[in-house]
């Protein structure tokens, strides 16, 4: 009796074609992969650990829309005044894209000291930065606008606000991916 119930259990598992399944487990994952070596190559291409950014406020109209993508790059060229700029503060998980309005050169060192500001804001960041501090560094910025996509970045904050958003797109590409089937090629 308990041969033949196993053998009721078996047999649905022998019809299962593993392959197809299995074929489709390692495009999805090549789809990962694909994604992560390109956001890598665009990393080494332009020198910035974030070489592209979402404007997630309006502190920056009216250059710079909520919902734009900025295009960075980093270089060795010193920072100028006028220049806009992505930089990390301490404490603060998202970067921030704000306009370069006074570079302070140090004497005694190479480093630079910079104060930076919202187009759209009355005030400088001073009061954004880390606790005491009234500069930003050259170590704190992420990398300079090169470029700007209008309005391409709304997924991202649709995203971002109401994060379920993420988890139902992620999971529908991977049903897609998952579920697709190979168009079949014809015996040549």
């Amino acid at each position: 009796m308990d041969a033949l119930r196993m053998r009721n259990v078996m047999e649905p598992i022998r019809s299962m074609q593993i392959r197809p399944v299995f074929a489709q487990i390692i495009s999805l994952g090549m789809i990962l992969t694909s994604a992560l070596i390109i956001w890598k190559g665009l990393v080494v291409l332009t020198g910035s650990e974030s070489p592209v950014v979402v404007v997630l406020s309006g502190s920056m109209e009216p250059g710079f829309q909520k919902g734009d993508i900025l295009f960075l790059h980093m270089n060795k060229d010193p920072i100028r005044t006028g220049e806009i700029v992505v930089f990390n503060i301490e404490g603060r998980s998202i970067p921030i894209v704000h306009r370069v309005i006074q570079v302070h050169e140090r004497h005694d060192t190479a480093e630079i000291d910079i104060l930076t500001k919202g187009d759209n804001n009355p005030d400088d960041d001073r009061m954004m930065y880390a606790s005491g501090q009234l500069w930003i560094e050259q170590q704190h910025i992420v990398g300079r606008a090169a470029g700007y996509l209008p309005y391409a970045g709304w997924l991202t904050i649709a995203m971002t606000e109401k994060p379920v958003l993420k988890y139902l797109l992620f999971g529908a590409l991977g049903l897609l991916v998952v579920a697709s089937k190979e168009l079949e090629r014809p015996d040549w």
